[in-house]
């Protein structure tokens, strides 16, 4: 039974629906449950820094039930995205109304649409990978998946690294940081990609046109099918989650960073260069991407096995509680710059 723990994670999409259903206050209560209720009982709840046993993580290594939890996101996410979309055309929603619900579905799709394309991008068979790419759709992110595999994982925690935010650095600049350079990043990488297999820019194995090209007829299905204020709502559901993605990366790895090495080269990524967080909501709510120390350790670990490590710098609060706090920099740089060691400030 203790496994269902992470059904938790499905409450945002229940509280979403709440909101589609009753309207007029209740259009908001998927930010007042998220970035209100949850931190509150964050706080009242204990840490848990328990690891797995041995026999524990032989358990539930291929336990298919986690999986399973996993890909439900999928039909969750895409029908409360299309059902809202249907909606506009009939429901008559008011000026707040559709502000509250757009940014109820945005945070459905940051927190179990990308996050959940975050742990299948990483994951080795194929047909995840592709359940994880059209859960970035929506968000018009696809490049993610490229940028965040190819480029993240290599360059966290240095200077090469635009998800990676600089000490001092204020989540607004970093959003625009982030997402600019990311973007570019990705058809770099792409670029290298088909210059190392020989293969030309119009090409089946050029991902990034292919997801420019899939994001495109995304748009253009949304505006034919539902209209011109369904495609400014689409539009404004994938900034949310963009910019919810991006706030997840500030608190991530703010402030830390690796030492350069006499070659040139950047010291390998350890448990030290990631933000830990163990307060319980958090954690199942997010299928454990707050044990980020070890995922970036050991990025093919699926998130029921992550482990929670005595050197990793731990956050003094959940992340709806720290992205919240981000949003603040005065208050975020008094909390969080005495936690960072002199010799690690980026």
């Amino acid at each position: 039974m203790k496994d269902l723990k992470y059904l938790a994670a499905y409450s945002i999409p229940v509280v979403a629906v709440i909101g589609l259903i009753y309207r007029d206050i209740w259009a908001f209560l998927t930010p007042v449950y998220a970035f209100g209720l949850i931190p509150i009982i964050e706080v009242i709840l204990a840490e848990d820094q328990r690891n797995l046993t041995d026999a524990e993580a032989s358990d539930k290594k291929n336990n298919f039930l986690f999986d399973l939890l996993l890909y439900l996101n999928l039909p969750m996410v895409f029908g409360i995205i299309f059902y809202f979309l249907y909606s506009l055309s009939w429901a008559g929603y008011s000026t707040a109304e559709l502000i509250g619900l757009s940014f109820s579905v945005g945070i459905v799709l940051g927190g179990n649409g990308i996050n959940v394309a975050h742990e299948l991008g990483h994951r080795r068979n194929k047909w995840e990978n592709i359940l994880g790419k059209a859960l970035l759709l929506p968000a018009l992110y696809m490049h993610f998946y490229i940028e965040h595999n190819f480029g993240h994982h290599k360059n966290a925690a240095t200077a090469e690294d635009p998800a990676s935010a600089r000490y001092n650095q204020s989540v607004y600049a970093f959003w625009f940081r982030s997402m600019v350079y990311q973007y570019f990043n990705a058809w770099r990488i792409q670029k290298k990609l088909l210059k190392r297999d020989n293969r030309g820019f119009f090409n089946l194995k050029n991902d990034m046109f292919c997801y420019t090209l899939l994001q495109l007829v995304y748009l253009c299905a949304v505006f034919f099918i539902f209209g011109t204020t369904a495609l400014l709502v689409a539009v404004s559901i994938a900034i949310t989650a963009a910019v919810l993605l991006e706030t997840i990366n500030y608190i991530e790895h703010y402030g830390l960073s690796r030492k350069k090495l006499e070659s040139g080269r950047y010291e390998r990524v350890q448990k030290i260069h990631s933000w830990n967080s163990n307060h319980v909501l958090g954690r199942i709510m997010l299928y454990e991407l707050t044990r980020h120390s070890d995922h970036h350790y050991k990025a093919s670990k699926k998130y029921q096995l992550l482990d929670c490590h005595e050197e990793s710098p731990q956050m003094p609060y959940g992340y709806p509680t720290s992205m919240m706090l981000s949003l603040i920099p005065p208050l975020w740089f008094k909390i969080m710059n005495k936690r960072i060691p002199v010799e690690m400030r980026s």
